[in-house]
């Protein structure tokens, strides 16, 4: 009789089950790999977008670590202060508002080679004389440049 009792206690004691202690890193890699496949393809997009048929040149690009503002004059001498179209004369309260923080902020000019260069002159000269000491024109690297090292469009 014993023997049928300790019988029938181990059939009916199970152990309580326990939590798995592998991560399943699948999902994982399936959300970072649909997340990379999106940056890739949004990144060429965030660039600035005023389409400016830039002149070419063969000066050495400017580095630099911080993202400088830009300053685009379109085929039609339109101002644009990054992706934002602007008329010229707020554009000098508009760049103080947003550098405030930061007096020496960089400021690239695009001005399109179809337009004159006085009116992309004008545009320098109106950001240069409200205080910003650096700015700096946009140029092109010529095609057979632009393979042997890395340029800034």
């Amino acid at each position: 009789m014993a023997a049928s009792l300790q019988g029938s206690r181990r059939g009916s004691g199970r152990r309580p089950h326990r939590a798995m202690s592998e991560i399943n890193v699948t999902p994982m890699v399936d959300v970072m790999l649909v997340l990379l496949v999106i940056f890739m393809v949004t990144a060429p997009l965030l660039t600035v977008g005023v389409q400016v048929d830039l002149p070419k040149t063969t000066a050495a690009p400017i580095t630099g670590e911080d993202e400088p503002l830009t300053v685009s004059v379109d085929a039609n001498g339109k101002i644009w202060l990054q992706e934002t179209q602007i008329e010229q004369e707020a554009l000098v309260p508009r760049l103080q508002a947003i550098t405030r923080a930061k007096p020496d902020q960089r400021i690239f000019v695009r001005g399109d080679k179809g337009i004159s260069y006085g009116r992309v002159m004008e545009v320098m000269g109106v950001i240069n004389a409200a205080g910003f000491s650096k700015v700096a024109l946009v140029a092109e690297l010529p095609k057979e440049q632009q393979g042997k090292g890395k340029g800034r469009k």
